[in-house]
Parts: C-alpha cells; sequence; structure tokens
C-alpha cells in the first residue's frame, strides 16, 4: 500500500549565506516580499532535505506541491529533472537514485527574472519551497504518480448518474483495478472492476445522484479506485467529485441544477503578513470562513493555481470557482514563454479535473497591459482550445484589463468573458460602471458579460467624514462599495461579480496610502486579524441571517460636522441607541441607515444599534471640539508634519479646466497627438513609466508613449502612478496644458 510522509523541515541556503535550518514550507521572501522598494531577493534558494530510508520492494517518489518559479531536483547528487511553474504539484522517481540509507534530496529554487510566467503582476512573486513536500512510497502496481502531478484517476459525472472513470495504472499486468463510488455517508452506491490496463475506462451508474448545489448543498461523492493483485490491495486512490449541471445565459447569467444563482463573490490572493506564501491548512481554513461569513458564493481564485486544500475546501464548501493560470499583464514572446502557457494550464485542468466547485477555466488576466499582437491572440486562442479539449464540461473565461475595446477580438476567444474595472478608483466615478456594463451589454446582447476585478484601498487608519477618491479612507470604500453593489443589484444579466480583493495583500513593489509593500484592497487586513466596515455592507447585501453592523470603531474622534453613523443591515429598520438612550429608527434604504448629525457628549460615548431582537457590536466615538488631523493621509503620502498645519489644506484650491482648452482631464492619445501637449507632458510619461506601480507591471519601451493605457484621462494615469506626481506637480502640468487651444 502506499504511504505519504510529510516532510517538514530543510537546510537552506541563498546568495552565498551558510544552510541553516529551516521549516517548510518555506518562502526567502516572507519578510522582503513585503516590506516596500521593488527590492525583494530573486535568485536561486539551495534546499537540503533528509528523507526516509527505502522499503526494499518499494518504489520512491518526492511530491512538491508549490515551487516558485524553476525547481531542479537531484537525489544523492544525480538529478531528477526540472519544472517549470510556480503554482502546480510535480513528482520525481527516486528509486533509481536511493541508497540503503543517508539519502538527501537537493532542490536549486528559482524566482529570479526568466520566461516563466509570471513576471510581471501587482503582487510578490515568492521563492521557495512554499507549499507541502511528501515523500511517497508505492507498490511497483500503483496508479501513475508521474501522470502531471494528478491523481491518475479522473471522474466525469453526468446529472443521469452516469459516471466515466479514467483511470491509469502503472506496472500493473495481471491485477485488477477496482472502484467503489460512495455517497457523502460512506455507502457503495455503485461498483465495478476491469482487468489493469495503462489508460483504463470504466463507466458506472449512480440511481438518481444527489446533486452537488452550490451553498445550499455541497454534497460530494467519493470515487475509492484500487489495484490487486488476488487478494492483496497493492495501491488505492480516493478523489471527491460531484454531480451538477450548469450553464450561463447572457441575459440571467449563471444557472446551477436548472435554477438560476446570481454569482457575487471575491478574489483571493494566498499571502499573509509574515509568511507570504508559506501558509498552513489553520490558514487556508480561516480564509474559506472568512469568505463565508461574508457571504460569497463564488471565488476567482487569481491568479493562479491555488493550494489543493484550498480547492478541497470549495468542494465541501460550496463555492463556485474559477480558477486561472498566471498569464497576466504582459506577452512575453518567445517559445519557452509560449510552451509555460501551455504547461501551466495542462497541469491546472489536469490536476483540478475532478472538483466540483470549479466551473470556468482563466486563460489571462489583463494582458493587455502590454501590446496587442497576433502571437498574443494566437497564444490565448491556443489556450482555449486546449481547455476546450481537455474538459468540455466547464466553461472558459478572461479577465480584461479596462482599457480592453469592447469590440476587441479578445472578447470573442473565451465562452464568457469579465472586465476589471476601477470606475471610482483608478479613473472616473463608481457611477460610471452602470453605464458602460449597459453599453456593452446592448452591444453584444449574445456575450457574457461579469466582473473580474473592482475595489478601493482602504487604510484602516485613515478617516473621514467627507471621504473622496484616493483618500484612502474606509469611509470612502464604503461609499464606492454600496455603490458598486446597487450597480450589480439591478444588472441581472451579469454572470459574476468578484471583488478585488478579500484579503490585502503583498504587492512590494506599491508605496501609496501612508503603506509600503501592500495592495490594501481588501475587505479584510493582512494578518487577517480585522474587518473593514466595508466587509460589512457585502454581509448585509449576501446573507439572510439577521445582521447589523455600526460603522466608524476606528473614527474615534467626531468634531462638529464628523458626527453621521451609518449602520449595515439586512433588517427592514434600525434603531440607533446611544449612550443607552434609543435615540432615532429609520429605514433601512438599500441595507444601510445614515443618522445624521448625532448628538455626542464631550468625551467618550457608546453607540450601537438594534431591530428588535436583532443587535449590533457597540462602538465608542468621542465629542470632540476639533477634527482630528492625525486621520488625514499626509499629502504626499509621507509628510510626517502636513496635518500639523489645518489652513495648508484649506488653501488648495481645485484645479481649473476651462472648456475648449486641454488639460490633465484629456485621453493621453489625444494629448500625445499634438506636438505641444505632448511636450508638455514627456516628462510626466517618462514619471509614469518608471513609477512603482509600472515597475511591478513590467517596464515597457511603449509606457512613455501611453500604449493601451493611453486610453486613460492623464489625471487617472497620474493617481495610478499615486505619489509620482505630488499636487504640485499636477497642478503645474494641467496650468501648462490649459493655455493650449483645443483645434
Amino acid at each position: 500500500m502506499r504511504t505519504t510522509t510529510l516532510l517538514t523541515s530543510a537546510r537552506f541556503s541563498k546568495g552565498g549565506e551558510p544552510f541553516a535550518t529551516v521549516a517548510l514550507p518555506h518562502t526567502w521572501n516572507a519578510k522582503d516580499g513585503q516590506d516596500g522598494g521593488n527590492d525583494y531577493w530573486r535568485g536561486v534558494g539551495t534546499y537540503e532535505i533528509a528523507i526516509p530510508d527505502p522499503t526494499d520492494g518499494k518504489r520512491q517518489f518526492i511530491e512538491f506541491k508549490g515551487v516558485n518559479h524553476v525547481a531542479t531536483v537531484y537525489c544523492n547528487g544525480r538529478l531528477m529533472g526540472e519544472h517549470k511553474g510556480g503554482f502546480s504539484t510535480f513528482r520525481f522517481d527516486l528509486t533509481p537514485a536511493m541508497k540503503p540509507t543517508g539519502n538527501v534530496v537537493r532542490v536549486d529554487v528559482s524566482n529570479a527574472v526568466s520566461d516563466i510566467y509570471p513576471q510581471t503582476a501587482d503582487f510578490t512573486f515568492f521563492g521557495g519551497l512554499y507549499r507541502e513536500v511528501s515523500f511517497i512510497e508505492t507498490s511497483p502496481a500503483h496508479f501513475d504518480l508521474m501522470k502531471g502531478g494528478t491523481s491518475a484517476v479522473f471522474v466525469t459525472p453526468m446529472v443521469s448518474g452516469a459516471t466515466r472513470l479514467d483511470l491509469f495504472p502503472v506496472e500493473a499486468e495481471g491485477c485488477t483495478v477496482s472502484v467503489d463510488l460512495k455517497d457523502a455517508d460512506g455507502a457503495v452506491v455503485a461498483s465495478g472492476s476491469a482487468p489493469a490496463e495503462p489508460h483504463l475506462v470504466m463507466t458506472l451508474a449512480v440511481k438518481a445522484p444527489h446533486l452537488w448545489n452550490g451553498m445550499a448543498d455541497p454534497y460530494c461523492y467519493t470515487a475509492e479506485a484500487s489495484i490487486t493483485r488476488g487478494e492483496e490491495v497493492l495501491d488505492t486512490v480516493a478523489v471527491d467529485y460531484g454531480y451538477r449541471s450548469f450553464h450561463v445565459d447572457p441575459n440571467t447569467g449563471f444557472w446551477l441544477n436548472g435554477k438560476n444563482v446570481p454569482l457575487h463573490g471575491v478574489a483571493r490572493h494566498q499571502d499573509r503578513l509574515d509568511k507570504g506564501w508559506a501558509i498552513s491548512r489553520a490558514d487556508h481554513e480561516e480564509d474559506i470562513a472568512l469568505i463565508k461569513e461574508v457571504g460569497a458564493n463564488t471565488v476567482r481564485l487569481a491568479h493562479y493555481q491555488h493550494d489543493q486544500y484550498f480547492y478541497d475546501l470549495c468542494d465541501h464548501t460550496g463555492f463556485v470557482v474559477w480558477a486561472e493560470i498566471p498569464f497576466i499583464s504582459r506577452f512575453i514572446p518567445g517559445k519557452e514563454a509560449h510552451d509555460n502557457t501551455i504547461s501551466q494550464m495542462t497541469e491546472l485542468i489536469s490536476q483540478n479535473y475532478n472538483h466540483p466547485s470549479i466551473f470556468f477555466w482563466g486563460i489571462s488576466n489583463e494582458i493587455l497591459i502590454g501590446k496587442d499582437r497576433e502571437d498574443l491572440r494566437r497564444n490565448l486562442r491556443e489556450l482555449n482550445a486546449l481547455a476546450k479539449r481537455m474538459d468540455p464540461s466547464r466553461m472558459t473565461t478572461m479577465a480584461q484589463v479596462s482599457m480592453t475595446p469592447m469590440e476587441s477580438e479578445h472578447n470573442t476567444i473565451t465562452d464568457v468573458v469579465s472586465y476589471n474595472h476601477y470606475f471610482g478608483w483608478y479613473f472616473g466615478e463608481a457611477s460610471d460602471n452602470g453605464p458602460w456594463l449597459d453599453k456593452f451589454h446592448a452591444l453584444y446582447p449574445d456575450r457574457c458579460l461579469g466582473v473580474s476585478e473592482y475595489g478601493s484601498e482602504a487604510i484602516t487608519k485613515w478617516h473621514s467624514a467627507y471621504p473622496e477618491n484616493h483618500d484612502y479612507t474606509e469611509e470612502y470604500a464604503c461609499e464606492y462599495h454600496h455603490e458598486m453593489l446597487k450597480t450589480f443589484a439591478t444588472r441581472p444579466y451579469l454572470w459574476a461579480t468578484h471583488l478585488w480583493n478579500m484579503f490585502d495583500f503583498a504587492a512590494d513593489g506599491r508605496d501609496e496610502g501612508g503603506i509600503q509593500g501592500r495592495n490594501n484592497k481588501g475587505l479584510v487586513t493582512y494578518d487577517r486579524k480585522l474587518k473593514k466596515d466595508a466587509f460589512y455592507i457585502y454581509q448585509a447585501y449576501w446573507t439572510t441571517e439577521p445582521m447589523m453592523h455600526v460603522c466608524g470603531e476606528r473614527f474615534v474622534d467626531r468634531a462638529p460636522g464628523e458626527r453621521n453613523v451609518t449602520v449595515y443591515t439586512n433588517c427592514p429598520n434600525v434603531t440607533l441607541v446611544v449612550n443607552g438612550v434609543e435615540v432615532a429608527t429609520l429605514p433601512a434604504e438599500d441595507h444601510a441607515a445614515v443618522f445624521k448629525d448625532v448628538a455626542l457628549n464631550d468625551g467618550p460615548n457608546t453607540v450601537t444599534a438594534k431591530c428588535g431582537d436583532v443587535t449590533a457590536n457597540t462602538i465608542t466615538l468621542n465629542g470632540v471640539a476639533e477634527h482630528n488631523y492625525a486621520y488625514d493621509l499626509p499629502e504626499g503620502n509621507d509628510a510626517a508634519n502636513w496635518f500639523d498645519d489645518p489652513a495648508a489644506r484649506a488653501a488648495r484650491k481645485p484645479l481649473d479646466y476651462p472648456e475648449g482648452f486641454y488639460s490633465i482631464k484629456d485621453r493621453v492619445v489625444d494629448l500625445l497627438a499634438n506636438s505641444e501637449t505632448a511636450a508638455v507632458i514627456h516628462d510626466a510619461m517618462q514619471v509614469f513609466a518608471k513609477s512603482s506601480m509600472m515597475s511591478m507591471m513590467g517596464n515597457d519601451k511603449e509606457d512613455d508613449q501611453g500604449g493601451i493605457m493611453g486610453t486613460m484621462r492623464l489625471s487617472d494615469m497620474m493617481k495610478m502612478a499615486s505619489k509620482s506626481f505630488s499636487s504640485d506637480v499636477k497642478r503645474q502640468i494641467n496650468e501648462a496644458l490649459t493655455k493650449i487651444k483645443k483645434n
């Protein structure tokens, strides 16, 4: 029989440092990958792992569930092979290299710059053996451990109960392969056996199967396959699977088992504070619990293959999953990069084929941040065809960068399409989302459209009673997300919406909002300890169990004019209670009640809310005479003494945009088309190309010439580059542009 030993320690060295013992899983970027500067160490690290002595008559394998980006594996000095791609499971057969005792596996791991995706993206590429490593022993006859990191048992269930099994035993001549299909209680509901063949196909029938029905009833069956010789069981593999049907309608969205199920959910990155990607099963479980608590029913697992354990958790929780490969941001020309997209897609599908929670294979994300070109489109078409050939039972999708033209050929490649839209953050207003979506739907009524990303940064130390875009306050994020939820609620044609992001995550090149090395668009903080206020407007919309939340717990000091109190709820009305006294009752409109100018005593006041037996959290608000300037983001994100001079803020005048003249509100492509305005913005374009945001995306010679990003307004491009452009610089450029008349 098969035995699996988890390997939990190794000797590690990088960059000429002496070897030291580390715990596995491990990443060498746990600290420098999330502290800002875009300078985290990328190179080759070496692990030496002592493995158990071999058992006579058995075969030995080593299994890696995730090594980023390239792994070269040796056993006792003998080269076993190389794996390219940082997110999938892979194994090597160590048997030919094993000694009776004292065996050591060495792994050279590289996250250095290469042609292996991803290379340019808004997240940190943590290097190391960051997922579980195991030593496996089997009988010579076993289900093929070298079949692309899979279980070598593939189940294709139909809602009729017909169940096809593709099984791949090796060295099993003269053996029998048996399969039991078991329900969730472990009872055998169908079984069969056949003589072993290298590729054995069996078809079994389950009478009236219990359907996997998402969050309502994530019912899973188990296929248990065994290889026997006579009465001896040589190997056994068990995989969970589920029976379900689905389709997507361009007007009514997602349908599961004949029922319309609007998909609303989140995207997830896999890293954590001070851990990077080297997280535990308990960490995965906590993430699942938080995603369930907010009320999501779908998860986009971005932007790469996630841990098998997380997919298992999704199966049994009922999330509808979008799984994707890291073909992201910029196309890398050449054969090695092309072949890597093919291998990563092949591994993603084959290794996750049995998961009932997975409905959509994602082939790329924002790939048009770089230039569109025919070899890119050919690569995308090839990936889509590969996915449809390997798994015709699921749909394909891709996430488009917001500036992708509606008429782009990219929108015709996959079965369904989604856009990453940041109206209301990087550009425009949150209210622009609805008209854009309606226009696309009107132009292409037969295409299934979704929203794959949208979001607003929210840093929990910044607060405002008068929030505005890019002030990084929790209050602006709340207004933004509430507007987005209202937008989606009236557009049933959207096949899915995925919030960016469930959790804050590392992006070492970022430096904005006073925080370095982090994307702060999560509903939950990087350490998972704090749910931001916006978490609760989603819970109010997405859950049915009565809930109520008083916002503003961290916005403690309230001067006159700052004393509105917002309550999120799925109850019909809200009664506000201040210092134990009921002060007002309001109906909940769009799941929110806003109490204006609440009377507060000087000093601490307790504030809570209720509706019948439903009670909210209690917060403390201090009645103060003047605004607390510590709540304001300093000008330039790091001017420590800015808030000491309140008059400086009041003295700032709004920029002028006279009609008939150019300004920073014009599109970059239009400004570049005029020689005078092009000269004005020349230096600004070079600054943008070298900004922290674009450095993560990989500088390209076209970045200072606009590229597809040039369809943005210059003001929005400056906003994306954050602190690369001070208010004074924006004012100077705008004043120069407004002196130039349009033709």
